[in-house]
């Protein structure tokens, strides 16, 4: 078959599937993220319907996604009332830090992985994954919360440290001396501060830009914009996501009511790809061997987190129910913890422990958040309803 024809034909399966799964969470009253990551399990390389023409597009179309769910959540939210809620949270990302890279480094030195498993172990507990929680806030309907902006700085300020942590260790792994990592460190932080000080001084000419675009010119603009912001943040070692985030964040008034618009298709159709490509690249079969050892992981890291998130929504004054929700829907690792393991270049027992633990808690995360911190569980959680500040 022809290359060009088989992804089309495997990639129009691929979306009728998850266009079934949606339909069938629906139903459930569920988020359709655990049933995208396991879909992406089933049909991918390892898995019982092998689509290996898709997977080029797959793979480009879950870095969009992340751009994407990002862009959207950072349009609900003004850069004042956000760097305001950033500052306020720098304890609660010290408390996230302490109780979620500890359980990591530890298991990493128990397994014998040295400084550098250790290290990177450690990051793979400590992210949440900013695509995952993105698209569960949208999902349970939960923009609106008393909860949510301490949710979104937890998140941000992860992916912050991430632009510090990802350089050191890259040089790390890479047989580098300290001196060479704080270097790294050093020029990524200057990176970082250069592109927060632009992005908030350049948010009215963006504005500008775009207020009297028609539909079509906004769209492109405004995806072109997010895209390039997006790949120069990475190009800096910075996360991505948080380029996409501070567009988001720049955009005011009736700009952002349109962008939010007209990126909604887009975001759903990747966010979908996102969620698939997770499981798309893993042979199922070299994840049993290392499962219950993910799973104890998985165990106490979804503990801590839900501390975390508690304390994080605590200081924002959300009731109990409030933070219970903070803390669930943190629990979920992915983007970031799987970067991390692809910095390091070590195969086996890390690379399989790592990959099996963000499944897991991919999956277990929606439906905690689901179950946890909400009246009697129903269909109609899943529709628009007033927002409770609890």
């Amino acid at each position: 078959m022809h290359s060009s024809t088989g992804l089309l034909v495997e990639l129009g399966m691929v979306l009728l599937v998850l266009s079934l799964l949606a339909v069938l969470a629906r139903r459930l009253a569920l988020s359709p993220v655990p049933l995208y990551l396991l879909a992406g399990l089933a049909i991918g390389d390892g898995g019982v319907v092998p689509t290996p023409a898709a997977g080029e597009f797959v793979e480009v179309g879950a870095s969009i996604g992340v751009v994407l769910l990002l862009l959207a959540l950072g349009l609900q939210f003004s850069y004042s009332e956000f760097n305001d809620s950033m500052r306020r949270h720098l304890p609660s990302a010290g408390v996230d830090f302490l109780l979620n890279a500890t359980p990591g480094a530890v298991a990493g030195w128990l397994l014998g992985l040295g400084w550098t498993g250790s290290l990177a172990l450690a990051g793979v507990t400590w992210v949440s994954s900013s695509g995952i929680v993105a698209r569960l806030l949208n999902d349970l309907r939960r923009m609106g919360n008393r909860e949510t902006p301490s949710v979104l700085a937890v998140l941000v300020l992860e992916d912050v440290a991430m632009a510090l942590y990802l350089p050191l260790m890259t040089i790390l792994a890479a047989g580098g001396t300290w001196r060479q990592a704080v270097f790294g460190v050093a020029a990524a932080s200057g990176a970082l501060l250069l592109a927060f000080t632009a992005s908030h001084r350049l948010g009215t000419s963006v504005d500008r830009m775009l207020a009297g675009a028609d539909t079509e010119q906004l769209l492109l603009r405004v995806f072109g914009l997010t895209l390039l912001v997006a790949g120069l943040f990475e190009f800096a070692n910075a996360s991505a996501a948080v380029g996409a985030f501070l567009v988001g964040l720049v955009l005011t008034g009736e700009v952002a009511e349109r962008a939010r618009q007209v990126i909604t298709p887009l975001r759903d159709l990747f966010a979908a790809v996102f969620f698939l490509a997770i499981g798309f690249t893993v042979d199922p079969r070299d994840l049993l061997p290392v499962l219950p050892a993910a799973l104890l992981l998985a165990l106490v890291t979804a503990g801590t987190k839900v501390v975390a998130g508690w304390y994080a929504a605590a200081r924002d004054g959300a009731g109990p129910r409030g933070r219970l929700r903070a803390g669930t829907v943190l629990i979920a690792r992915g983007e970031f913890s799987l970067v991390i393991i692809g910095l390091t270049g070590m195969a086996g027992l890390l690379t399989s422990l790592a990959t099996a633990y963000v499944i897991v808690l991919a999956v277990i995360c929606p439906l905690a958040t689901r179950f946890t911190g909400i009246a009697g569980p129903s269909p109609a959680a899943l529709q628009p309803r007033a927002v409770d500040p609890v």
